[in-house]
């Protein structure tokens, strides 16, 4: 018999925040973003999930978006790295997919190519990853122009730094930068909002959305889990509870020993730990739920195996199905005891866990 780790995907749930995604950005489209295999989700899945409701998808790289091809998704995707080569360039003209163009040589590339596919400029608004400055769009259109292939150009995208942060004045900055940017060219379209940007009150989304972390019940936002954003958790992550017993005052658990009983606790062992993705730096009182009851890790998470404390859940028995973290207890809130965000943790479940699928969480926004 396999092990009772599992990640259940909800794709209801997944429906669910996508609509929730597309009514935040209307008049604004939505792509949904379903890189690094769909934030650990699985792309294929993800993308047949979604296929009736999403226009465009968006991903990383050309392997992710060839992945989406071999699910038998026909949808338009679009590679926010753009081409990493030539024969990315070729690719993407027979495939369909749509490049997003960040950088010169990128631009020779398009030049060297037998075909050219539609694509992207990328224009960095102050991120400073990627992107032309807006200053050299007017050379780069014309460059595109005595080659032929601005015809192909959908339009600009640029990427906001800070809009977790509702606090901050960055976005409307990087939001005026943008929109100057591309004023000589408003036949063309533009792309902007991940997916904090969805819930920032006022905050122009231009032609396209790219909702990504909320897709799937993760919270975008400084402050906020999911649940609060009215984002339904799609992953919910199980291991079963293997064993349970009684700690005397004195005694500890796990490596280290550095979690001691101050009196009777009654203790369990899950079978699940960092070799299945689950954050080793998650230490004592990151919460878990069995039984009807939210419980609390205790001591070190091992490579296997984490211990809890039973205290709060008396009719825990081993074999009991324990929820590391889905709609009983918020990824968001599992990341902040591990000092890290939910995309990481998502992103993160190994291969060794089996994705199990379903749709129970479907219904209307």
């Amino acid at each position: 018999m396999p092990r009772k780790t599992v990640a259940r995907i909800d794709t209801g749930a997944l429906r669910h925040n996508y609509r929730l995604a597309c009514r935040l950005a209307s008049p604004a489209r939505a792509m949904a973003v379903i890189k690094a295999d769909g934030y650990g989700h699985g792309i294929g899945e993800v993308a047949r999930a979604l296929a009736d409701e999403a226009p465009k998808f968006a991903v990383a790289c050309i392997e992710e978006a060839l992945a989406i091809r071999e699910a038998g998704v026909d949808h338009a995707v679009v590679l926010l790295q753009g081409p990493h080569s030539v024969e990315d360039v070729a690719t993407s003209a027979r495939e369909g997919f749509e490049m997003v163009v960040h950088s010169g040589y990128q631009l020779d590339w398009l030049e060297q190519a037998p075909a050219t596919p539609k694509f992207w400029l990328k224009v960095n608004t102050g991120m400073n990853r990627l992107g032309f400055a807006p200053a050299a769009l007017a050379q780069v259109m014309a460059r595109l122009k005595a080659h032929g292939s601005e015809g192909q150009v959908i339009g600009f995208v640029t990427h906001f730094a800070c809009a977790d942060d509702t606090s901050s004045g960055f976005t409307d900055k990087q939001t005026r930068v943008f929109a100057e940017a591309v004023v000589d060219w408003p036949a063309l379209e533009k792309s902007a909002g991940n997916s904090a940007a969805h819930f920032l009150p006022g905050q122009p989304l231009f032609d396209w959305s790219r909702p990504g972390i909320m897709l799937y019940g993760a919270s975008p936002t400084l402050g906020k889990t999911g649940p609060e954003l009215g984002l339904e958790a799609v992953m919910t992550l199980e291991a079963e509870l293997t064993a349970v017993r009684t700690l005397q005052p004195g005694e500890s658990v796990g490596y280290g020993c550095s979690w001691t009983a101050e009196q009777e606790t009654r203790m369990g062992i899950v079978g699940i730990g960092y070799g299945d993705g689950y954050p080793r730096h998650a230490g004592t009182d990151t919460p878990a739920w069995v039984a009807g009851s939210r419980i609390r890790l205790i001591g070190r998470v091992s490579m296997d195996m984490l211990a809890v404390d039973l205290t709060n859940s008396p009719a825990a028995r081993p074999g009991d199905t324990v929820e590391l973290w889905g709609r009983h207890v918020s990824v968001d809130e599992v990341a902040q005891h591990a000092g890290t965000i939910g995309y990481e943790l998502l992103t993160g479940i190994t291969a060794r866990v089996p994705r199990l699928y379903d749709s129970s969480g479907d219904g209307p926004v």
